[in-house]
């Protein structure tokens, strides 16, 4: 690059060339340089969520009188920019940084007081507007970032996952009712149970979709608590005891979302209890929908050499050499989602257990991980919901076959000839290749008609025993 595209910036350790389209500054350049792990910078929600917080303090210092009218104008303007997005490559920083995630928090201040600067009409780098004494002022990177990983935790849950779920969940409840007259073979370890219907089967998938909104919800509790106005180490050092409160309450108001000052805020920055909490919601929730995928690749196995029950869509061609092969490629991406989720779990709660005395140090990887999670749940649902179960059909004639051939219907003979007599008529009907039915009727245990009644696979989908009056 030639001098044209550099200007210098300072900052305590001396000067630093930086890009001169970058609003960025020395700090955020000096992280560039230093942090060549992972090539991942933070996401959307994260950058957003930095924002919300920087927009917020500029308010409430200057309701105190700690900031200038005119100066935290151009901070709130400069920081509805960076919620809006429009400065999303202007945060280039590693994840994997310093712990407390300062260089992220200074990559923020920099940003916003560099843009704040121009809309003033000054020049990007002047320090017209101070990243430090302005846009960060009354705050700590140890409780700007643990904010900012609530905030954008808790919208990324209320925002994307549980719009995403109850989009599966509607899905899942359609194929419930369409499937509610389907009679097939139960299975249990794999073998042949009592008869169910395919949609109790599938009531129990949206049954576990709906509990893990509940836990979206639940897990968010503790993220509404935010370490805001704690600065270094939780005692709120050079901030108004005023702030937490105000800052909080500006914070809700951009987001539509309840926050509050932490109850603790030595808890709030030496700890991310919650965000292990929550992740811990986002393992359950990824693990029923592994489940949930899983069910519907074995009752689709086939078309002719597997279960059978359940028509998939044909959402592309399967295989590279056989042709006519169908596979179920977005239940698989959803299998594949739940093992990264398990994998980020374990990151996050080894983050979340470490740190030591007044400041956990492992910030910026547990939000990365959560956030990451959350994505990857919100957009596997979604998908899941319209371009797998919403194309769900039902094999009836296979359902049926496949249920009058199953030894299960023994099962219903307890009642009436005991358990005895009905193990034996189930094992002569699998030695023999014949129906339970059959069997029961040839040993005279049961007439014809008394065969048919108790032996109803559909009576047999509801609670109750068969042939009593």
């Amino acid at each position: 690059m030639s001098d044209d595209e550099f200007r210098t910036e300072r900052d305590s350790l001396g000067e630093v060339e930086v890009p001169s389209d970058a609003y960025w500054g020395a700090q955020t350049q000096r992280a560039v340089e230093n942090f060549h792990i992972s090539g991942i910078a933070f996401g959307r929600r994260f950058v957003r969520a930095l924002g919300v917080v920087k927009k917020a303090a500029a308010a409430a210092n200057r309701d105190l009188g700690l900031l200038g009218d005119e100066t935290a104008a151009a901070i709130i303007d400069a920081a509805d920019e960076v919620i809006a997005g429009d400065h999303n490559d202007q945060f280039p920083v590693d994840v994997f940084q310093t712990g407390s995630g300062t260089s992220s928090n200074m990559n923020a201040n920099e940003v916003i007081a560099n843009r704040a600067a121009e809309l003033l009409g000054e020049s990007v780098g002047d320090r017209a507007v101070h990243p430090n004494d302005h846009v960060n002022y009354g705050q700590s990177s140890n409780d700007v970032i643990p904010t900012a990983m609530h905030v954008s935790a808790l919208e990324a849950l209320r925002k994307d996952l549980v719009p995403a779920l109850e989009t599966l969940g509607e899905e899942l409840a359609a194929k419930e009712a369409e499937f509610d007259g389907v009679v097939k073979t139960g299975r249990t370890h794999l073998q042949d149970a009592t008869p169910v219907r395919l949609g109790q089967e599938f009531a129990g998938y949206r049954t576990q979709v709906e509990k893990g909104i509940t836990r979206a919800d639940t897990a968010g509790e503790h993220l509404s608590e935010l370490a805001l106005g704690g600065t270094a180490v939780g005692t709120g050092l050079n901030t108004h005891p005023e702030f937490p409160e105000r800052a909080a309450a500006y914070i809700s108001d951009e987001t539509g979302i309840e926050f509050r000052p932490a109850d603790s805020h030595f808890e709030a920055q030496a700890a991310h209890d919650a965000m292990s909490e929550a992740h811990g919601a986002l393992r359950t929730v990824a693990g029923s929908l592994n489940k949930v995928a899983n069910d519907l690749r074995l009752l689709a196995s086939g078309p002719r050499n597997g279960l059978g029950e359940v028509e998939q869509p044909e959402n592309q061609p399967g295989s590279s050499i056989m042709p006519g092969k169908i596979n179920p490629v977005v239940a698989e991406a959803v299998n594949q989602v739940h093992k990264q989720v398990v994998g980020n779990d374990a990151a996050v709660a080894a983050g979340a257990a470490e740190g030591q005395i007044d400041l956990n140090l492992y910030k910026p990887v547990i939000a990365h991980n959560v956030l990451q999670s959350t994505t990857l749940l919100s957009n596997a649902a979604e998908t899941f919901g319209e371009r797998f179960v919403a194309k769900l059909e039902a094999n009836e004639d296979v359902c049926e076959t496949q249920v009058e051939r199953s030894m299960a219907l023994a099962t219903a003979l307890n009642p009436t000839i005991g358990y005895d007599k009905a193990s034996k008529v189930a094992k002569t009907a699998l030695k023999e290749g014949r129906t339970v039915r059959d069997v029961v009727v040839e040993t005279g245990y049961l007439s014809p008609d008394e065969a048919d009644e108790v032996l109803d696979p559909e009576s047999m989908t509801h609670r109750g025993i068969l042939g009593e009056e």
